[in-house]
């Protein structure tokens, strides 16, 4: 015993430190010297003061995440069910999961139903900020290049390539309004390093929150030029970008039958992950051969065939425009007034309308189409909500009319050569699966859509806005766009990198030097934006001295 401690003293051994080929005996007086120094120093160094404890609790599982736990927990008394029937939610219960994932919705997680590998994601630790100072490159270079966290992530995404046989490529998803730009960035330079041969193709997806100005001119001034650097780093490291975010999505043409309200990610959030689904379905289709036909699919493209497809024509263009239309049309009937393709509308910002590129090129996907109106569409309107479900229910065989492959087809071509300028290249991908509504998915459709994503012809009465409950599915039609339509874009970025970065007595020096940027290095940057925007419009730039 030492001090009221008790100690073990062994006898004298030899310790050896391999690393260093140190051998270190000590004695038994030795080792009780040591032990009583370190309960000396204990004794000093002990705090004194007053102690506060802070105790957070954990988040209580809503009702939907709730609902989870209990299907599981059936499936696994179902083992003595003989019949392998089981009760379900009822329509009261849903109807409140639906309630409440409309209001209360705060992070992804609150709607997930994905059972995720352990190595799916990775949580940045110790950064000691919340989301609202998360806000720019610089925290986020510096996040990612912190302790071993750059090592850990990379780590995780080369524990799922060596699980591929084959690698089409990589879709890589970033909301770069923030600090995950940065980490985004430094993430995208090590697979460049890595991967060399293995494309990717970025999203860079913001809501519409992010889009709008701050009042105040610093932070203004400092968002403008996060964009800039922001785009410009992270198109460095891909071969395709495509940004995705208007800055009020409930405003624009594209989503004309749906309710969105900006301010719930929940919302745009589903409007965008429903685009990506559909502009990427493609590269889930089977393979076919040059003289096999399907009559579910047509059209099947890896990633590195529509990069290729975009990128690779006359023009080196890699900057391209996600256009959508949700639900999508019927191929005939009273909502193609705008035409097959002019119900296509952009979800990336800041883009021209109208303007006629020669060397547009396009893919487009349509899943899900309707040949006409549902025969339903027309006496929809005079329904109570009881009424139209049980007639959907009974008339869902005589009115589902999907469109085949070869009508799609018949009806793209139509339509492009209706056209008074076309694009010099595009491609279509048809499938006749719909776009699947699940029950975590937002009351966003309006009045005019009915059980299937059919356009009806007269509003549902009572409702302003139908969920997952109502729309069991939707047709879609999204398009990757390569067109100098992306020419403002680019431009104000360069604009914006120039008058705040470049120019002669820069307001935000300091800002740039503490995200880790020299002067060549924005110039670097600049020399990238201007060459995007000099592939698309040839003509002399104005030169920045003049900003």
């Amino acid at each position: 015993m030492l001090d009221g401690f008790p100690i073990a003293i062994p006898d004298q051994k030899c310790f050896k430190e391999n690393a260093l080929g140190i051998n270190i005996s000590k004695s038994r007086d030795s080792l009780k010297r040591m032990v009583a120094e370190f309960l000396v120093l204990q004794s000093a160094i002990a705090w004194t003061g007053n102690l506060s404890t802070h105790v957070s609790e954990p988040r209580k599982k809503n009702l939907f995440l709730q609902s989870l736990d209990k299907e599981e927990e059936k499936i696994h008394t179902m083992n003595g069910n003989k019949s392998g029937r089981h009760d379900s939610h009822s329509d009261v219960q849903d109807r409140d999961i639906v309630q409440w994932l409309e209001n209360g919705v705060q992070y992804w997680t609150d709607f997930s139903k994905v059972h995720y590998h352990p190595r799916s994601l990775y949580e940045l630790n110790g950064l000691w900020v919340n989301d609202e100072q998360f806000n720019n490159y610089g925290i986020g270079r510096d996040a990612f290049s912190g302790g071993l966290r750059g090592e850990e992530i990379n780590e995780r995404l080369r524990f799922f390539i060596e699980e591929c046989d084959h690698i089409q490529g990589i879709q890589f998803i970033v909301d770069d309004s923030g600090g995950f730009s940065g980490v985004a960035a430094e993430f995208l330079e090590n697979i460049a390093d890595e991967y060399t041969n293995i494309p990717v193709l970025l999203y860079s997806v913001r809501g519409p929150c992010s889009c709008m100005n701050p009042s105040i001119r610093k932070q203004t001034v400092s968002q403008n030029l996060h964009d800039a650097v922001s785009f410009s780093r992270l198109s460095s490291f891909c071969k395709l970008i495509v940004p995705v975010g208007l800055p009020s999505l409930s405003e624009s043409k594209a989503i004309r039958f749906l309710c969105i309200e900006n301010e719930k990610p929940y919302h745009t959030s589903a409007v965008y992950a429903s685009a990506l689904h559909s502009i990427s379905l493609p590269f889930r289709m089977e393979s076919l051969g040059p003289t096999d036909v399907s009559q579910y699919v047509s059209g099947g493209v890896d990633v590195n065939g529509v990069i290729q497809m975009l990128t690779g024509q006359a023009r080196e263009n890699i900057v391209s425009i996600l256009d959508v239309a949700m639900p999508a049309p019927s191929l005939t009937g009273k909502h193609m007034e705008l035409s097959l393709l002019g119900n296509l509308q952009p979800l990336t910002p800041e883009t021209s309308e109208d303007v006629e590129d020669l060397q547009a090129v396009e893919s487009m996907t349509i899943h899900g189409a309707h040949t006409s109106a549902s025969p339903l569409a027309s006496v929809a309107g005079d329904l109570g909500e009881r009424e139209e479900r049980n007639l959907s229910l009974s008339c869902v065989n005589h009115w589902d009319r999907r469109a085949s492959i070869s009508k799609v087809k018949e009806a793209v071509q139509a339509a492009y050569n209706n056209l008074a300028t076309r694009p010099r290249f595009s491609h279509l991908s048809v499938a006749s699966c719909p776009l699947p509504i699940p029950l975590p998915f937002p009351s966003i459709f309006g009045n005019l859509v009915g059980q299937h994503g059919e356009l009806l012809d007269r509003t549902i009465s009572g409702y302003a806005s139908r969920g997952s409950l109502d729309v069991h599915s939707i047709p879609m039609s999204a398009r990757l766009r390569s067109s100098s339509a992306i020419l403002p874009f680019l431009q104000n970025r360069l604009q914006n990198l120039r008058r705040f970065g470049l120019g002669q007595g820069a307001p935000v020096t300091e800002l740039i030097r503490k995200w880790g940027f020299g002067k060549d290095e924005l110039e670097d940057l600049g020399e990238t934006l201007s060459k995007m925007v000099t592939t698309l419009d040839p003509r002399p730039e104005v030169s920045s001295d003049s900003d």
